[in-house]
């Protein structure tokens, strides 16, 4: 076993071609500390969200606080509160972020695949 500080974890400011708003990454778990598992708690100021993007291993979000919005490519939006969790199935291009009005928080998890990739970031949302 191996413990990972609170303190110790890197937060970075998520970057505009990834985000629409203000929007922190606190890295749990990232290529050091695992071969394959991926996992952040994301911190989304109110109304900020991800830019449409796909994993190629899938994704699960676990809403920690506040109000999540979160739409796979071609259904409606949904909402999500604390305590409740969202599976986006490999390839299946999707977005998340916070409601208007309300900051959100949630844990992140995602498996690189082969290449070590995650993530494969696309266009910003237009609702």
């Amino acid at each position: 076993m191996r413990t990972i500080p609170g303190a110790d974890a890197a937060t970075q400011r998520g970057p505009s071609d990834w985000f629409d708003g203000e929007v922190w990454i606190q890295t749990v778990l990232g290529p050091d500390d695992s071969p394959t598992q991926r996992s952040a708690v994301v911190s989304f100021a109110a109304g900020a969200r991800t830019v449409w993007h796909i994993h190629p291993r899938g994704q699960m979000i676990f809403i920690l606080s506040g109000i999540c919005h979160a739409q796979r490519y071609g259904s409606e939006i949904e909402r999500l509160t604390p305590g409740d969790a969202a599976w986006f199935a490999p390839g299946e291009k999707h977005w998340h972020g916070a409601a208007s009005g309300h900051p959100m928080v949630h844990l992140a998890v995602q498996e690189a695949d082969e290449r070590g990739e995650v993530v494969s970031w696309m266009e910003q949302v237009s609702i």
